[in-house]
């Protein structure tokens, strides 16, 4: 199948999940994450209509932002380094990795420079998997009303990579789990924070995460095929 028809195939059962669970379908949000894929593969999904993409490594980013139409909005993924920080926070529609102060900091004082406002999601550790990052759920409240009092950045979320399974429904807990922390978190009502977006849910499980409240899915295998680990 071709990276267009399997793209459609993703976004047919996007629909079906959002059925399911009676909600309407444009309140998901499908990023098709390219990973090593040739950019040509992206150039193919515009004609589409498709317009959100992610990327998980900083370099990979800014390329594409540079080679491709401006409309593209850029979804950064990957974990983010504070030194790289600088080449995207004007780039990056969306940080979705944001799992420190330290890192909110750096963020808040390069967009300042660049007069920006950055747009990030708090990242997630809800599994407690060793080789995961993200911030525990314990610790996630304080960490938004922290990042609420820098400026030029602001909290739209919540973020979290889920344990790899066989059977998606093994995951359900941990999306009903960030759903949940999501809630409590904006019944704070900390300025400059809202719970508008839940990212979660990948290839294997997103139907699963959208019929548990996922406001963004990323799919990369599911549309792109599998991965080159060579590159």
């Amino acid at each position: 199948m071709s990276v267009c028809e399997n793209y459609l195939a993703v976004e047919e059962k996007v629909k079906e999940a959002c059925r399911r669970a009676g909600r309407s379908r444009d309140e998901v949000t499908l990023i098709a994450v390219r990973k090593t894929k040739p950019m040509s593969m992206i150039e193919e999904l515009l004609p589409l209509g498709v317009v959100d993409f992610g990327e998980n490594k900083v370099q990979e980013l800014t390329a594409k932002e540079e080679a491709l139409p401006s409309h593209i909005r850029w979804h950064m993924i990957g974990h983010l380094q504070r030194n790289k920080v600088k080449y995207i926070v004007d780039k990056a529609f969306l940080i979705h990795s944001v799992d420190s102060l330290r890192l909110a900091e750096a963020i808040s004082q390069e967009a300042g420079k660049k007069n920006v406002t950055a747009n990030i999601l708090i990242e997630v550790n809800v599994a407690g998997e060793d080789s995961k990052f993200g911030v525990r759920p314990e610790e996630t409240a304080a960490l938004a009303e922290a990042i609420s009092k820098l400026p030029n950045i602001s909290v739209k979320g919540l973020m979290t990579i889920a344990p790899f399974v066989e059977n998606a429904e093994e995951n359900r807990e941990v999306f009903r789990n960030l759903r949940k922390l999501s809630v409590d978190i904006e019944e704070k009502k900390f300025n400059n924070v809202t719970m508008a977006v839940l990212s979660m849910g990948m290839t294997g499980d997103y139907e699963v995460a959208i019929e548990e409240g996922a406001t963004m899915v990323r799919v990369g295998t599911g549309i792109f095929g599998e991965r080159d680990y060579s590159k």
